[in-house]
């Protein structure tokens, strides 16, 4: 993301895993994880979105750790439908994060894994802050996002995005009166609407 990013290999639950951390000027208000899109269509801890959801974590005073799912980029193994990736995640949190204030956050298919991963430990956790982006709804079973997390909890999604339909992530977010920010004639993608994107994941990661 920048030239003080650093980069290295931590031990995963299929082999190494690839992991670049980018820490904030001051000191760090906790650990934010940030997961890919979808391993098998191009997604890598790379894409624009994740860099910038990434750097809006940095902006807010968090440590930022992206990684590539197994298989992906340097990272060891192979795609485990969602079930693997999931242990990945969760082995990140483990190794990156082992304590103090969590921000968890993923784009596509990574909000599809980091719904599940925040259902596994916010119980534990002191999980202060949760950004689910273009969230995966009409192709994985999204995890249900605890009631006591919703005010801590940013649901973004474009109006048109033809990848996963806007309908699908109100449809899921309905039953449990989450709130979801529509950014209107905005796609999967956010192309042309990144410095928003930033924005408003900035305005909300702020503690």
């Amino acid at each position: 993301m920048n030239a003080q990013t650093e980069t290295l290999l931590q031990d995963g639950p299929a082999g190494r895993l690839e992991v670049a951390i980018d820490r904030p000027a001051g000191a760090s208000v906790g650990v934010a994880v940030v997961a890919h899109p979808h391993p098998l269509f191009a997604g890598t801890m790379s894409n624009k979105v994740v860099q910038t959801v990434a750097r809006a974590c940095v902006q807010a005073g968090w440590t930022a750790v992206r990684f590539n799912f197994r298989g992906v980029g340097r990272s060891e193994g192979v795609y485990g439908e969602g079930k693997g990736e999931l242990d990945d995640l969760l082995a990140v949190i483990a190794a990156q994060a082992p304590d103090g204030p969590l921000c968890l956050a993923g784009f596509s298919f990574g909000a599809f894994v980091t719904s599940h991963a925040a259902a596994r430990v916010q119980a534990t956790r002191d999980l202060q802050r949760l950004v689910l982006v273009g969230t995966a709804a009409s192709r994985f079973a999204v995890a249900d996002v605890a009631a006591e997390l919703h005010g801590r909890t940013l649901v973004i999604h474009g109006e048109h995005d033809d990848t996963v339909p806007l309908a699908a992530v109100l449809d899921w977010a309905r039953p449990q009166v989450l709130p979801v920010m529509v950014v209107p004639g905005g796609g999967h993608f956010f192309h042309g609407q990144l410095p928003l994107l930033r924005e408003l994941v900035l305005r909300h990661v702020r503690v």
